[in-house]
């Protein structure tokens, strides 16, 4: 049985444009193109868009998960197995921090005492590195200088400067929302300027350019960067690249 783009979206809950996306990078092909120029996926299209997933969900990027499924050796059952091993261990974690979250209700309300360590209990205290280390992974030493600015903007920020920040990105996103349901194009003057918004935005933390200002962009489809954007709206991560893009090429030295 075939299946239009329309019909895989709907089945998956990916969008539309998200699956665009992917055929455009090769990560995941139609199985065959109509005489109406539609996509159709099959069987296999789904299996792969499942692996896909799957591979999103653990927190791999997009370029590793293409590199995974070309590779000759993949086998859809080992990695599944996979998958289970990781979603357990995740399991697990997952119940050690709720159980930290009842123990601290507890202690809260005089019904228990908690000693300091428990409070931290199931808490990922590499996250942070682990993202550095991606970073640099990805785009080498010369990112540390991105990184070690971001440390210093950000060192004596208080409780309200956090606020103000989340709340400056919410906006910046809600108006990205409120253009893709109007179907503006990613480099119209419109979406534009509010991608200006979201650069000067950035650059409290760091300051892009030209060159980073796109790979961030890339970062935001590929990464677990794309959350925080997807909260506001599914599409927002691939329209939103394509729009620091357009920004990049024509506003950025």
């Amino acid at each position: 049985m075939a299946y239009t783009v329309a019909k895989l979206a709907q089945l998956s809950g990916i969008s539309i444009r998200t699956l665009h996306w992917y055929d455009e990078v090769g990560l995941l092909k139609p199985a065959y193109h109509g005489s109406n120029g539609y996509r159709y996926y099959e069987e296999e299209q789904l299996l792969n868009l499942q692996q896909i997933l799957f591979f999103r969900e653990l927190g791999f990027e997009l370029k590793q998960i293409q590199r995974i499924l070309k590779r000759g050796d993949f086998d859809k059952i080992v990695a599944l197995s996979s998958h289970r091993q990781v979603l357990q261990k995740n399991l697990e974690r997952t119940e050690k921090l709720i159980k930290t979250i009842d123990n601290t209700i507890k202690h809260l309300k005089g019904k228990r005492t908690m000693k300091e360590h428990e409070m931290y209990d199931g808490f990922d205290k590499e996250k942070q590195k682990e993202y550095e280390k991606l970073l640099i992974d990805r785009f080498g030493e010369k990112i540390k200088g991105s990184i070690a600015e971001c440390e210093r903007n950000v060192k004596n920020w208080s409780k309200a400067d956090w606020d103000r920040s989340r709340q400056e990105f919410d906006a910046i996103c809600q108006k990205l929302a409120d253009l893709i349901k109007k179907q503006r194009a990613a480099d119209s003057q419109e979406v534009q300027k509010v991608v200006r918004e979201h650069y000067e935005w950035l650059k409290k933390f760091w300051t892009p350019n030209k060159e980073s200002y796109p790979s961030h962009g890339r970062l935001i489809v590929e990464t677990d960067l794309r959350k925080p954007y997807e909260a506001h709206h599914p599409e927002m991560p691939e329209f939103i690249a394509k729009a620091i893009e357009a920004f990049s090429e024509n506003e950025l030295n």
